[in-house]
């Protein structure tokens, strides 16, 4: 069987509601091995402009199809071997729509299996009678089947029952009867329900906690149509853990109908029927409903409400994570790096603005010793000309942020004006003990490499941050309840785009950071530091083809997203064999202000010795420094022909006017048309042209809160505005910063479309973190330290 005949257009066009012509050409797209950043951002013609979000989506359903077809492929494979494929169970099978469906019928062929009742009806030789009573009932004789010597047969009743068994099975497994029973389904109201098993009632004081923990599932019921998908994982992982008991309640009214239209519609006999014979199509519509049909539709249902919220969730998850890694980075300053602690002290690290490691300390903020701590603290934020502290958000975490707060507002740093911030530090002490900080930071104990990466969170947090696994991070929730291997999927696509849509300068970017790139890997980022080492600098973008294990399909990938700074080139070639970046981006430190935003954060870069063999293709070209991708370089310089523009003015104000100056006169498609062009490559290419030389797409992206004060849970007051910072986003709700030391939470009802502006506006109704938002306090629980607000606007 060849599965492109299965995964057509139609298929996934039924499956993702996305346009047929645009599922048609994603399917050639993704089978030439496209990657989805390459796709979201070259092939905006094919794909009519969709967002990377969508992209991976259909990807994923793509490949659900793809499962869905081999599964059904070796199960008919399976059955053929055993010598028991007929026709109709062959035509079953490549009707299924999902893995449950071609698992529930090739479940009775699995070896070991029992076999089913319909199975020891038709080896009783049963099958043509089943036949016979629907096709020409006037012509069946069940009598003529009786065998008084083998079971099964021996007598009229079990001549009936294996008939009917037989019956119950074609129906359970006929295309049709199915979709009338979804369809029935559909109209009527079906309820999941959740209860407390008995069993844990009967407990210790441990696992009453936990039982607690789902007190709102304990007597739960809900249409299946109206829940939350948060509630369902809720539910989900209550049965997991032995607390609840979960059923799915499928209304009588629909086994009523679903019965009268197999008797009187679909199984009809096509002649007339004594009315024993009806006796036994009702019997067998009944059986068929009650036995097979019902417990199927209970399965589907669970299948069904699970893997909607677990892909909702990871969804949530790509969606955070996106925010978190695209903050604005912070540029130009030292930062003092906080990792706060009771017993061990508080972690000091101090980086320069280029992430070099300049100084490593710990302080104790508790104790007799505090003012001798706190002049340790002034001295060195003065020695280093430092005004800008990261606290990570760990354990004493509001202690060392008050001793902070305290200081600055008696003016203790003057003449600094020192301000602070609060940062996540989520897989921070998993980083500080992994491979790759050893590597990059062998001589530093691990807390206070947990500094360092704290303090390079807020200098840059997407170098920073792809050093550490995704689900480290601490966005989302549930992400132990979520299939893994999707979860981490996904988390990786959105680094993968978030690294390629910034940009990465290939001359002082690290290893770590570069294997995130479309099209590259660990080896292949490896292969291309090694050329650097080698050979030297990037001078343009056509060198990348000269790198050991970089083909043409991966030059395509990648090449758009590679940015090669002039600046770093000369930094380059004034470097000594000896020069260290030991802790630092690399040489040419001073390009993480470059366009190439993803610098290299922390140091895996090393100073490159320049090559005594020169490269054939040593021409600088000025377009490597934009997001035009190489293959439209003939149609950028055609365009900058008809505007009469100069490539070395890119990014400069004269060139912006030229192309506003010709957009007056002629439209973009006029424009695209006469260049031979599509419209998108051209609006790629004019973009790339008017953008200055310092472009960062995080600019339009939040940047960290810094402040001076601090204020307490006690401060606030039910009618409150405050303005915080998006935390986390889960499918229930929002948690917001309102710098009180406890997140408040915006349920999912408080945020709504007129409530946010239209480039908020997502499918989910969903805020990411980092976003700053005005908000209501609408409740305030202080025993439970719980605060409830109402967003009033985004800002």
């Amino acid at each position: 069987m060849c599965l492109e005949l299965y995964l057509t257009p139609a298929v996934l066009h039924e499956r993702t509601n996305v346009e047929l012509w645009v599922c048609a050409n994603l399917i050639k797209l993704f089978k030439e091995e496209n990657t989805i950043p390459f796709i979201a951002r070259y092939r905006k013609e094919l794909t009519n402009n969709m967002e990377a979000d969508i992209i991976r989506e259909v990807q994923q359903a793509l490949e659900e199809l793809t499962q869905v077809m081999k599964k059904t492929h070796a199960s008919i494979q399976k059955i053929e071997k055993q010598d028991k494929l007929t026709s109709y169970l062959k035509v079953a099978l490549l009707n299924c729509k999902t893995s449950d469906e071609v698992e529930y019928l090739f479940a009775p062929y699995k070896t070991g299996s029992n076999q089913t009742k319909a199975q020891k009806a038709r080896q009783l030789g049963l099958e043509p009678a089943a036949n016979l009573l629907i096709e020409n009932p006037n012509q069946l004789n069940l009598h003529s089947h009786i065998r008084a010597n083998i079971k099964g047969l021996s007598t009229l009743a079990e001549v009936e029952k294996g008939v009917q068994h037989i019956l119950a099975d074609m129906m359970s497994k006929d295309r049709d009867t199915l979709d009338f029973i979804w369809k029935l389904c559909d109209q009527n109201m079906v309820l999941i329900q959740s209860t407390l098993l008995k069993a844990a009632t009967k407990q210790n004081a441990g696992t009453k906690r936990d039982t607690e923990k789902f007190h709102l599932y304990h007597n739960f019921s809900c249409s299946i149509r109206t829940i939350h998908h948060h509630q369902i994982l809720a539910i989900n992982r209550g049965e997991k853990l032995k607390i609840l008991t979960v059923k799915v309640n499928v209304p009588d009214r629909v086994k009523n109908e679903f019965c009268w239209w197999c008797i009187n519609k679909r199984w009809r006999p096509k002649n007339f029927a004594s009315p024993g014979i009806m006796k036994i199509l009702t019997d067998s519509a009944e059986d068929s409903y009650k036995r097979l049909i019902c417990p199927l539709l209970c399965r589907e249902f669970r299948t069904r409400l699970k893997t909607n919220a677990e892909m909702e969730s990871i969804l949530m998850f790509g969606r955070n994570l996106r925010q978190v890694l695209l903050t604005n980075p912070v540029r130009g300053r030292v930062l003092l790096g906080v990792d706060p602690g009771f017993r061990n002290g508080c972690k000091l690290a101090i980086v320069s603005p280029t992430s070099q490691i300049l100084h490593t300390d710990v302080v104790y903020l508790l104790g007799s010793g505090v003012q001798r701590e706190a002049e340790k603290i002034r001295r060195l934020l003065h020695e280093y000309s430092c005004w800008t502290v990261v606290i990570g958000n760990g354990t004493a975490c509001r202690e060392t942020e008050a001793f902070f707060a305290d200081l600055i507002n008696r003016k203790y740093f003057a003449p600094l004006d020192v301000v602070y911030c609060i940062t996540s530090e989520a897989g921070a002490s998993i980083y500080s003990v992994s491979p790759e900080a050893v590597k990059e930071m062998p001589d530093l104990d691990p807390n206070l490499r947990s500094a360092v990466s704290i303090a390079r969170r807020v200098q840059d947090p997407l170098a920073e941050m792809v050093k550490i696994e995704p689900k480290h991070i601490g966005v989302g929730m549930y992400q132990h309840d979520v299939a893994q291997t999707l979860l981490k999927a996904t988390l990786d696509s959105v680094v993968e785009e978030c690294v390629s849509f910034v940009g990465v300068d290939i001359n002082i970017s690290s290893e770590t950071l570069m294997r995130h790139v479309a099209g590259l890997n660990a080896s292949r980022a490896k292969s291309i530091i090694e050329w650097r080492e080698k050979n030297g600098a990037f001078i343009n973008r056509e060198q990348l083809k000269e790198v050991r294990g970089l083909g043409p399909k991966t030059f395509q990938q990648c090449a758009g997203f590679i940015r090669i700074n002039p600046e770093n080139i000369k930094g380059f070639c004034s470097s000594q064999p000896s020069t260290s970046a030991a802790g630092g981006q690399g040489a040419g430190g001073k390009g993480s202000g470059s366009k190439a935003g993803a610098g290299g954060g922390g140091g895996e870069g090393t100073a490159v010795r320049p090559s005594k063999k020169k490269s054939k293709t040593m021409q600088p070209n000025p377009l490597d420094q934009t997001c035009i991708h190489p293959e439209s370089y003939d149609v950028a310089m055609r365009f900058l022909s008809t505007i009469d523009g100069k490539l070395c003015d890119f990014g400069k104000p004269s060139m912006e006017s030229k192309v506003n100056q010709l957009l007056r006169t002629s439209s973009l498609d006029v424009v695209a048309q006469k260049l031979n062009t599509a419209v998108p490559t051209l609006q790629m290419i004019i973009d790339g042209l008017k953008q200055p030389h310092d472009y960062d797409i995080r600019a339009g992206f939040e940047q960290h809160d810094f402040k001076r004060s601090i204020v307490s849970l006690a401060d606030l007051k039910i009618g409150t505005i405050l303005t915080g910072r998006v935390e986390n986003a889960t499918l229930f709700g929002v948690f917001v910063d309102v710098g009180v030391g406890r997140s408040g939470l915006i349920p999912m009802r408080c945020i709504t479309a007129g409530k946010l502006p239209p480039s908020k506006r997502r499918r989910s109704l969903g805020l990411g973190p980092g976003e700053r938002v005005e908000v209501k306090v609408l409740d305030i629980d202080h025993a439970r330290n719980r605060i409830r607000l109402d967003l009033i606007r985004v800002l």
